[in-house]
């Protein structure tokens, strides 16, 4: 119980091959599991998550997004997703969006959208967890799990019961968020997860008239961070209006930028 995978503190006798994944459900077939995490919030975890799903959608890839933020779901607001969830004997269906990206969150089981979820933790964790082993997961090819912000119980529960291949952390370009992002790859470390990259988002604004780059939010320090922990920057997004309001009108699949495509043929590199 409470096994972060790190043996060198230790006393226990489990020879370290001590396996806390949950069973996939046996209908389901999922090849790849990638992490969003963020080591705070607002800084566009969520709409990172849509677009990388869309972008490898695009590139013919099966994509899932499970959304993990349990108490802050946003993932089927962005795809326009507002119908209930269905299910069988089987196991739960997930929602499937225009273009055929699968995607099961919390709100697909709420009586009403704008319900809040007032549960405690063990109720949270164990929602996250039947995400993973009671719904229907079809021939997908790359599933990213939307996680709340932060290192606590939904971050860990990942990280301990699904096999996932790496994680993604999107930071924003203030000198606080540094520190924060320091946080989430350290943990991810301390669990033996690998970092697949970092997604620097809001990191500058292009100018519509004259085309120059503006750092709103101060310069830069995603580079230094990835350098000093041996791991890559992946994507730098601007801040696009218009990449806002498609997701506000849950159109986030109609946006057409390729902000993430050298992300995903990392990705497609990286994991096969």
């Amino acid at each position: 119980m409470g096994c972060n995978h790190d043996c060198s503190n230790c006393s226990s006798s489990c020879g370290g091959e001590q396996d806390l994944h949950e069973p996939l459900n046996q209908y389901s077939s999922v090849k790849h599991v990638i992490g969003v995490v963020s080591g705070k919030g607002g800084v566009g975890k969520s709409m990172v998550t849509s677009q990388l799903a869309v972008a490898l959608n695009r590139a013919g890839k099966k994509v899932a997004i499970l959304d993990a933020d349990i108490t802050g779901p946003s993932i089927p607001k962005a795809f326009g997703i507002h119908e209930k969830a269905m299910g069988s004997e089987m196991g739960i269906l997930p929602a499937v969006t225009e273009t055929g990206i699968e995607i099961m969150s919390i709100n697909l089981l709420l009586k009403e959208e704008t319900d809040p979820v007032v549960w405690r933790s063990p109720m949270i964790v164990g929602t996250v967890k039947q995400f993973w082993t009671d719904v229907i997961w079809n021939e997908v090819d790359y599933m990213f799990v939307d996680m709340p912000p932060g290192t606590g119980d939904i971050p860990l529960t990942v990280f301990q019961s699904l096999p996932l291949d790496g994680i993604i952390v999107v930071a924003s370009p203030q000198e606080l968020v540094s520190m924060i992002v320091e946080k989430a790859v350290k943990m991810a470390d301390m669990m033996n997860i690998p970092v697949l990259g970092l997604v620097e988002n809001m990191s500058y604004f292009v100018c519509p008239d004259c085309g120059k780059h503006h750092s709103v939010f101060g310069e830069s320090h995603i580079d230094d961070i990835a350098a000093k922990y041996n791991t890559k920057v992946i994507a730098k997004l601007p801040i696009d209006p218009e990449l806002a309001a498609k997701a506000d009108e849950g159109r986030a699949e109609s946006f057409d930028g390729n902000y993430l495509d050298e992300a995903v043929a990392y990705l497609e590199e990286t994991l096969g």
